[in-house]
């Protein structure tokens, strides 16, 4: 039997009825022999962190755009909290850890430069509008490149994990599987509380203006309210496990109604603020210049969104192209483009000239 087997034929035998094992994947687009060590979900996994555009996030800004300091967070961190709180879910209610963490890892790579503004921008520049979980679609399924061919080829039920991981609403659709569930509750777990921690230390909110409604709920402090939601959300969703057929990964109603406010809350104080907002207007300038300028000059870009433009249409290249840059990237084109500079061989830039 080869170790993958092995590792299939445990995962069938421990985990719990409602997760999902990897021998009961619905595969690939494209047919792969299956590894001889590696389960499908695992090999997704590694296909993720071997990605350009995951090893990009850590210069993505998660909320405000370039903070002075090395301890705010950024694309990649919140990616690893989410990851870190989900397979502490994903644990508690025996589901599959690997599919749990290829999700979490992959759930973000979409995002665009300049955080929820950059998106924003985006969305409006690109006529067919600009999702970041559909993005991060499109980055796995058409920008990454695999074995010279395009996309990761990465298994269905971690693709749709990814695609249905946004939104808190209702109406919104939720994964096929729990651990796609899981991973959209760790989410907003994950950033609705690392927000509050980045905006105190950066002087944009003190605790006294949280509503005390909530906290009274969650706790007072960052990691109590984190061990409450991971706690209330194993229980209560075992509670279902153990009654119903259907179930949803969720807190308890008072704990979820709390996340809910709290969530709320950060929207219209932090990230509909006026910081925010400011940031958003700068952001939206730098963003619409390059947009502009790639549209002119595709030439200018890299061979494969040459080839996106010429398969798909300059707007869709163009856009995939911006979305994949880290921030300092963006603000380094935009110097580049439309700042005055000398272009006089021998002179260094900053050095001084006689008068």
């Amino acid at each position: 039997m080869l170790i993958r087997e092995e590792i299939e034929q445990r995962e069938a035998d421990t985990l719990s009825p409602f997760a999902l094992p990897a021998q009961n994947s619905t595969g690939r687009v494209i047919y792969e022999e299956p590894d001889p060590i590696r389960s499908c979900f695992m090999v997704d996994r590694d296909r993720i962190i071997h990605s350009k555009s995951f090893r990009r996030l850590k210069h993505k800004t998660q909320v405000f755009i370039a903070p002075p300091g090395d301890h705010y967070r950024t694309r990649l961190t919140h990616t690893l909290e989410v990851n870190q709180i989900a397979r502490t879910i994903g644990a508690g209610l025996n589901l599959n850890l690997d599919l749990i963490e290829a999700i979490a890892l992959a759930h973000d790579v979409g995002h665009t430069p300049f955080a929820h503004a950059g998106e924003q921008v985006l969305n409006g520049l690109l006529s067919t509008g600009f999702r970041h979980n559909e993005n991060s679609i499109r980055v796995l399924t058409r920008v990454e490149q695999h074995k010279d061919r395009k996309g990761l080829n990465l298994s269905r039920e971690v693709l749709d994990g990814v695609l249905n991981h946004s939104g808190y609403g209702q109406g919104d659709s939720a994964a096929a599987t729990l651990e796609g569930q899981v991973i959209r509750l760790s989410d907003k777990i994950a950033y609705v509380q690392h927000d509050i921690d980045d905006s105190i230390r950066a002087g944009l909110l003190t605790l006294k203006e949280i509503p005390p409604a909530y906290l009274e709920v969650l706790g007072e402090t960052h990691s109590k309210r984190i061990a409450t939601l991971v706690s209330d959300t194993i229980h209560n969703t075992r509670k279902m496990m153990a009654g119903s057929k259907t179930v949803r990964v969720a807190p308890g109603a008072a704990v979820e109604q709390a996340l809910i406010g709290l969530r709320g809350f950060m929207f219209k104080a932090i990230y509909t603020g006026p910081v925010c907002q400011a940031e958003r207007t700068r952001a939206a300038f730098v963003l619409e210049h390059l947009f502009s300028y790639y549209r002119q000059h595709p030439e200018k870009m890299s061979r494969v969104y040459r080839e996106i433009a010429d398969e798909e249409g300059l707007e869709r290249a163009v856009a995939d192209y911006i979305s994949g840059m880290s921030d300092a990237y963006c603000i380094s084109l935009f110097r580049d483009l439309y700042i005055p500079q000398s272009l006089v061989p021998g002179v260094q830039k900053g050095t001084a000239t006689d008068g």
